[in-house]
């Protein structure tokens, strides 16, 4: 890297931190290109410390690695969640466990309180999240994230053979009904525009690498199995993708901006915060259709 960047590995998966960078000025073409290269040899998981960023600049920043959810030229995010789009930005998904001074939440209190992949219910679902931390609690409020592709690649070959023609459902209705209040799901979410079918295993379209691609929070079953033996197969996949060699856990600074790739991992965000004040701003990027 050049321009006085100081690149860290933050973790064996490949984790990188990147200091120096101020990313409210515009990036030209040849650095964009040296930032997506490292993002994929770091397994899809990029922190930018100390930004200081506007709306607008977050969402400068993201586009040029893609469209996003919620732009003119993307397609808008699922409506139950448009309550907690920004309101002069609807790129941008709000996460806050704070309300403004008419009582109206500022962001979505407790979001991603369980292993889920951005949008993975869609037929083109995210490819990467850009998450910036604006404000944090002074103490808690971290993010897990399993490295999906690490734990496809320890899987035995038996495993690897049975797993890649198999196809799984993903469903917003599982996330529904767990994660929302009934006043909050809009029905139309519910009638199928929000569930897709996907390979177990998904091939990345610029790597190459396969990883596991099914998650606790989005996917409802294993295509052409029986319930009982979808949630055997299931259940062995979300225990091997969680073991702690397969995780890292991103401890937010103020100012941060992760980025990460949710073809390759799922995430988890710890509500252990209370009502320590935190308010994060994300940019999801559409995907391709996994293979």
């Amino acid at each position: 890297m050049r321009r006085n960047h100081i690149v860290k590995k933050l973790s064996m998966l490949g984790t990188t931190e990147i200091r120096g960078l101020d990313l409210s000025e515009p990036l030209d073409d040849e650095l964009i290109a040296e930032l997506k290269d490292l993002w994929n040899k770091s397994g899809g998981m990029l922190v930018f410390r100390n930004q200081h960023l506007t709306s607008q600049q977050h969402i400068d920043f993201s586009r040029q690695f893609g469209t996003l959810f919620g732009s003119p030229e993307g397609v808008p995010m699922q409506d139950t969640v448009s309550r907690y789009l920004h309101p002069d930005h609807p790129e941008l998904y709000c996460v806050s466990n704070q309300v403004n001074k008419k009582g109206v939440p500022k962001g979505r209190k407790g979001a991603g309180t369980y292993w889920h992949s951005d949008v993975s219910f869609r037929e083109e679902p995210a490819a990467a999240s850009i998450l910036y931390a604006k404000q944090i609690p002074s103490v808690g409020g971290d993010t897990l994230f399993a490295d999906g592709t690490a734990a496809y690649e320890d899987l035995s070959q038996a495993m690897k053979d049975l797993l890649a023609p198999l196809h799984a459902v993903h469903d917003f209705a599982v996330a529904a009904a767990t994660q929302y209040t009934n006043p909050v799901v809009i029905n139309d979410d519910l009638d199928g525009a929000n569930k897709a079918l996907h390979p177990v295993i998904r091939t990345h379209v610029d790597t190459g690498r396969k990883s596991i691609f099914v998650n606790p929070g989005q996917t409802s079953h294993l295509d052409g199995f029986d319930q009982a033996e979808s949630d055997a197969l299931l259940k062995f996949l979300y225990e091997h993708m969680t073991k702690p060699k397969y995780i890292f856990r991103q401890i937010w600074q103020e100012h941060d901006l992760a980025m990460w790739d949710n073809r390759t991992m799922m995430h988890f965000a710890i509500d252990d915060y209370g009502d320590d004040p935190r308010y994060l701003e994300r940019v999801t990027l559409m995907g391709e259709r996994p293979v």
